[in-house]
C-alpha cells in the first residue's frame, strides 16, 4: 500500500427494524492507529461493525462513512471489501461445498482485479506459510469454509482471511469470545503481526485480557449507540478493575444500552474520539 488509510465515520445513526440502534457515532482511524471500543452487552457495538460492512438488516438514516475521502456508504458490500475494508465476525458463516483455500484464492483475486490474479503456487505458498504462524492444521486448507470447525478454529480462520487479504482497515468483532488463553494469544500473534502505518484497526471487545495482547493507541466506550467516553490504555485497564459503573454516573446514564429514550439522559452524550 502506498498511503496510510484514513476511516472516519461522523454522526452515524442507523436502525434495525425500524429501531434506533447507533445515535450519532463518531470516530477516525488513520494507518498505524489500534482503537478499542468497550462496553457493555446491547449498546450497539456489533451493530456498529455490520453497518460499516453493508449488512442490508441495519439502515442507516444519518451520517457518513468515508475511507480515503470515498463515500462507503455509496458501495456495496463487495465494493467496500475491495476496496480495504475487512470484518473478522463474532459468528463466522458455515459455507458447505467451498473449500477455505478456493474462498480465500477467490477473495484474494476479488481484491487484485482482474489480469492481476494470484498464481496457484503463490498463493498455496503463502496460506500454508499463515497457517505455520496461526498453528493451524495444513488439513484445514481443504476443509469447507468453518464447516465443523470449533469456536477457537474459527476466529483463527477469520484472522487467516485478515492475513492474506491484506485490507487497510480491520475491525475485529469480538475475536476473543469463546478463546481459552493459547488461542487467544496467537490471534494476537496474527494481529500484531499486521500492525503498520499502512493500516487501521478497530477492535471490539468486552474484555480487558486481549487488550494486554494487543496494545491499543485509543480506547472507546460506547453505551446508547454512542462513544461516551475516549482516552488511552489506561481507560480499558479502569473498566476491567472499576466496571462501567462509574461512567454511567459521571454521565447520568440510568441504562447503558440502546433501548433508553435519549430525554433519560442528564448531560449530552455526543462525545467524539480524541482529536490527532
Amino acid at each position: 500500500m502506498a498511503n496510510a488509510p484514513e476511516f472516519i465515520i461522523d454522526g452515524l445513526k442507523a436502525t434495525v427494524e425500524g429501531k434506533e440502534i447507533l445515535k450519532g457515532l463518531n470516530i477516525k482511524i488513520k494507518g498505524g492507529e489500534v482503537h478499542a471500543i468497550m462496553g457493555p452487552n446491547g449498546t450497539g457495538k456489533s451493530t456498529l461493525a455490520s453497518t460499516i460492512m453493508g449488512h442490508p438488516k441495519y439502515e442507516v438514516t444519518e451520517g457518513s462513512i468515508s475511507l480515503n475521502g470515498e463515500d462507503v456508504l455509496e458501495m456495496a458490500v463487495d465494493e467496500r471489501a475491495r476496496a480495504g475494508l475487512f470484518l473478522a465476525m463474532q459468528y463466522p458463516s458455515e459455507i458447505t461445498g467451498v473449500t477455505n483455500a478456493d474462498f480465500l484464492r477467490s477473495a484474494i483475486n476479488a481484491r487484485r482485479g482482474e489480469g492481476n490474479e494470484i498464481s496457484l503456487i503463490k498463493f498455496i505458498r503463502q496460506m500454508e506459510g499463515k497457517m505455520k504462524e496461526l498453528e493451524m492444521n495444513p488439513e484445514f486448507m481443504h476443509r469447507y469454509l468453518n464447516e465443523g470447525f470449533s469456536g477457537g478454529e474459527k476466529k483463527r480462520n477469520e484472522i487467516l482471511q485478515m492475513m492474506l487479504l491484506d485490507p487497510s482497515i480491520v475491525i475485529l468483532d469480538e475475536i476473543d469470545s469463546g478463546l481459552d488463553i493459547d488461542a487467544l494469544r496467537i490471534v494476537a500473534t496474527g494481529v500484531n503481526a499486521m500492525r503498520s502505518e499502512d493500516r487501521g484497526f478497530l477492535i471490539i471487545t468486552h474484555y480487558q485480557r486481549l487488550l494486554n495482547y494487543i496494545k491499543p493507541d485509543f480506547v472507546h466506550v460506547m453505551m446508547q449507540g454512542r462513544i461516551v467516553k475516549s482516552g488511552g490504555p489506561e481507560l480499558a485497564e479502569r473498566l476491567e478493575n472499576e466496571g462501567y459503573d462509574w461512567i454511567k454516573e459521571e454521565l447520568g446514564i440510568v441504562d447503558e444500552t440502546v433501548g433508553q429514550d435519549e430525554g433519560e439522559f442528564k448531560v449530552p452524550m455526543n462525545t467524539t474520539a480524541p482529536k490527532y
